[in-house]
């Protein structure tokens, strides 16, 4: 043991920076994981902590003031049912801020769907302007208990006695009105009814739906959420970080042990006689394959340690999501479990990988076996001599030559190299995608800066007045926006107006054309999925006890709802409903406007009767993967340098054999020199082709995959710019040329007798 262990610390003195990238190429991606596994446990635990303590329900109904909803309760698989309460759509502010939200009627807190009080108290009978606002509500509100909400253009004002959270969907400005729990009493012109059903088997949800619908009719049920949608919601871009880290961070333990198994057999390469020296004197193969193994995983070891601790006592002060993330990680229940289980996984991996190569140690005869005269594939090939027959310079024909001989070991270090370039060319892509919706959501499915939604002070003319006449305004698209009982009457989707058919809405489309003719419709891929339809498909819906028919003619990006949208002109929803009122505008702003101002100005010109929110960005929740995304990088160039510093190390040793002709024919050390560095270079150049031609399919196949899923659909993956992309290789290949430099200029003015020595 004491041999192996000098041996080992002898070969850690001769190789302390490709020790060292190890170490912190390990620990890189030890964090990337653990970062990976808090924000899926963030992303999932928190809603999943809420629902199951405030035994939250699986169906919430919204039904008209008639609806006979006591029928519901009897239904097969309904456990209980909380309300029905009334609900009034209200629009309340606070501190310059305006909210849409629905007053909720409650007598008293309730058994199912309970709300977990954050602060303040529950509702007071003797309290009857005191409200209960939901959390995220409070938060865009900056609200607190003991504040006051005022309700425009009404003398009415409420009182904030406590915020809580719930399983429901949350508050989104301009797309889901926030919960207020009050008094009944508070509720004076109540527009319909909430019912909340919790059932025996969540997996009957579907079901239960359907026949909730058909009990009560579908012209008297406004909108249908499930528990499905609300856990998704508050799942948002956490469980996407936590995705993308994953696979990153698994790509690049993948990368890492190739790096390793590629260091190892090189090195094994280079000190075959060393080894028969170990074997002659004693050593087991066992022994052998030991030193390898004891080295890496050590290596492995420091940097998975390394990861874990600086997660565990510095991952809380890591800016935004990621931070919080980690927080709430720790105090879940198997973040012991983790913590543990990922950098034993990580080393164990190495480990695996180290025994691959260290195999190969233990097979080395204990008497040296001498080598070829001549390498197998050592001729020049016949385009190497035409190019010297052009007078081209020799280092650079030799370089390329002696890069491209052995033609297994020259594919195995460009494979090994081309994979970390091509998952940060993957990376690239990423970044792009998220900065092209950014600088052009036009072309992301957002044209609208703006959503205006005016009260019943202000008449569709004066508002359309008023948004003409600002010069910042763009265009106005007028338009609504229902719920629709989908067909089996399971769920419900978002059917939009918008524009007509003179002055069309931009909608960014995937697939199809624009939808112009009567009963045309795009569709995102949400509700394609949905509903099993495609591009070409008529479909049917409800909005309320009217039946809606739609050609679908194109396929729409929608970051809206999931995807769960269909969306055609204002005017064909005329044609079923003459009275149609535009209930919103949408508005597109000139290329100078900063929506922020503009939506300020509007609001005080609106003297109270608009209200202007921004459009949401899903770009604006991904902003922390950019700093992952740079760390991933980092990681990945720190594995592709281990790659670089084996193959130079190897191209090297292998070139000492031919350091004696070269010098025989006249050959300078500089042209020596030059040699080495052509044949890393061509490496190099090699891998980052190979990198950049597969990683860019792969990227928008991964980024059109999760789009897909999300709702949002395939269309929006965006490769960096051609330009970027030459300057990446450019980078890697004179980083490459750079890193060879020195040890080919030592190994090019080795002393005769040295170069002897090696080759005997």
């Amino acid at each position: 043991m004491r041999a192996t262990l000098r041996w080992a610390h002898s070969d850690l003195r001769t190789h302390r920076g490709e020790a060292l990238f190890i170490v912190l190429a390990t620990a890189g991606i030890v964090v990337s994981l653990l970062l990976a596994t808090a924000l899926f446990g963030y992303a999932t635990n928190p809603w999943q902590r809420v629902f199951t303590q405030s035994r939250g329900a699986h169906v919430w109904i919204h039904t008209v003031k008639s609806a006979d909803t006591g029928r519901l309760a009897a239904l097969d698989g309904v456990e209980s049912v909380a309300g029905p309460y009334p609900t009034e759509s209200a629009t309340v502010s606070s501190r310059g801020t305006r909210a849409s939200v629905e007053l909720r009627g409650t007598p008293s807190q309730p058994s199912v769907g309970r709300p977990l009080l954050a602060s303040g108290h529950w509702l007071d009978p003797r309290e009857p302007d005191g409200v209960v606002l939901e959390s995220r509500l409070a938060r865009a509100l900056l609200a607190e208990p003991g504040d006051t909400l005022t309700l425009p253009r009404t003398a009415r004002t409420l009182t904030v006695v406590g915020v809580a959270d719930s399983a429901e969907p949350r508050y989104r400005a301009g797309e889901q009105p926030g919960l207020v729990w009050a008094p009944p009493s508070a509720v004076r012109d109540p527009g319909g009814r909430v019912i909340g059903l919790r059932l025996t088997d969540p997996g009957d949800t579907d079901y239960a739906v359907q026949r909730a619908v058909t009990v009560l009719g579908a012209g008297a049920v406004g909108e249908v959420s499930t528990w499905q949608q609300a856990r998704s919601e508050a799942q948002g871009d956490n469980r996407l970080l936590g995705q993308v880290l994953g696979l990153f961070g698994l790509g690049a333990l993948l990368a890492a042990g190739f790096a390793v198994h590629g260091a190892i057999g090189t090195r094994i390469r280079g000190h075959l006689r060393d080894i028969s020296v170990l074997k002659a004197i004693g050593f087991t193969p066992a022994q052998v394959v030991r030193i390898f193994l004891l080295q890496h995983v050590t290596y492995a070891l420091l940097g998975a340690v390394a990861a874990a601790g600086l997660t565990q006592g510095l991952g809380t002060w890591i800016p935004g999501r990621l931070g919080d993330a980690v927080g709430v990680w720790q105090g879940l229940p198997g973040h012991t479990v983790a913590l543990f289980a990922v950098p034993v996984g990580a080393v164990l991996f190495i480990g695996a990988v180290t025994g691959l190569a260290a195999w190969r140690a233990g097979r080395v005869p204990p008497v040296p076996v001498p080598r070829p005269a001549a390498p197998s594939g050592g001729r020049l090939t016949g385009v190497a001599r035409r190019a010297l027959g052009l007078r081209l310079p020799p280092a650079l024909v030799l370089g390329w030559h002696q890069a491209f001989t052995r033609r297994p070991r020259t594919l195995a270090a460009i494979g090994r190299l081309a994979l970390p370039l091509l998952l940060i060319v993957v990376a690239m892509s990423a970044w792009t995608t998220i900065d092209r919706f950014h600088d052009n959501p036009e072309r992301m499915g957002l044209p609208a800066a703006l959503t205006v939604r005016a009260d019943s002070g202000m008449s569709d003319g004066e508002t359309r007045t008023l948004l003409d006449h600002d010069p910042r305004v763009a265009d106005v698209y007028p338009g609504v926006e229902v719920a629709a009982l989908v067909p089996g009457q399971t769920a419900t989707i978002a059917l939009r107006g918008l524009g007509t058919r003179h002055d069309p809405y931009p909608y960014t489309l995937a697939a199809g054309r624009p939808a112009t003719g009567p009963d045309e419709a795009v569709a995102g891929q949400g509700l394609l999925d949905l509903l099993d339809v495609h591009v070409g498909d008529w479909v049917r819906m409800t909005v309320g006890d009217q039946p809606q028919i739609l050609h679908i003619v194109g396929r729409s990006i929608e970051p809206e709802n999931a995807g769960r949208v269909i969306s055609t002109s204002l005017d064909t929803l005329r044609e079923n409903d003459p009275r149609l009122a535009p209930a919103l505008y949408q508005l597109r702003l000139r290329p100078s406007a900063d929506p922020n101002r503009v939506a300020a100005g509007l609001t005080t010109a609106g003297r109270g009767h608009l209200d202007v929110h921004a459009v949401t960005n899903p770009a604006d929740g991904l902003s922390p993967l950019r700093g992952v995304v740079a760390g991933l990088i980092a990681v990945l160039a720190l594995i592709g340098l281990i790659e670089l510093l084996t193959a130079i190390g190897g191209t090297v040793r292998e070139s000492e054999r031919d350091l004696l002709a070269l010098k025989a024919i006249g050959m300078s050390p500089r042209q020596i020199t030059a040699i080495t560095v052509t044949a890393t270079s061509c490496t190099a150049l090699a891998a980052v082709v190979a990198g950049t031609t597969l990683g860019l399919p792969l990227a928008h196949w991964l980024i059109d995959t999760q789009g897909r899923s999300s709702g949002i659909g395939a269309g929006i993956a965006q490769g960096p710019s051609p330009v970027l992309l030459l300057l990446f290789g450019l980078a890697a290949i004179l980083g490459a040329a750079t890193l060879a430099t020195l040890p080919a200029g030592r190994a090019a003015r080795r002393r005769l007798a040295d170069t002897l020595s090696a080759v005997a």
